[in-house]
């Protein structure tokens, strides 16, 4: 796994891997309540940010000439395999990590550049 050297402190509106779980995991905990909670769009809205964040630095990225990714148009991915992902940080790392930087980690890791 490919930790960066994003921090926490990084936006002011980037959360932390370990926050998105926790918030991730309480929202599992409802069960088929969950439907109903407010709670779903803004974990949405939280990843949708972080994935327009790593568009926009990989878009710089690729004028200076160095991608750290090379993905595919269109890529999708559904919230099971994101949050799959964001399990393999270490515990340890997860506050310090933001979501924005674990996008990166995992589009540098499915897709690296050849």
């Amino acid at each position: 796994m490919m930790l960066t050297s994003g921090t926490a402190s990084a936006a002011s509106d980037d959360v932390s891997v370990g926050a998105f779980l926790s918030r991730a995991n309480a929202l599992k905990e409802k069960g088929i309540g969950a439907i109903f909670s407010s709670e779903i769009k803004a974990l949405r809205d939280l990843g949708t940010k972080a994935g327009s964040d790593y568009r926009a630095r990989l878009k710089r990225e690729r004028a200076s000439g160095r991608p750290s990714s090379c993905p595919p148009p269109n890529v999708k991915m559904d919230s099971n395999q994101f949050l799959a992902f964001l399990e393999t940080y270490p515990v340890a790392a997860r506050e310090r990590v933001t979501l924005s930087t674990a996008v990166g980690d995992l589009f540098a890791r499915n897709w690296p550049c050849r």
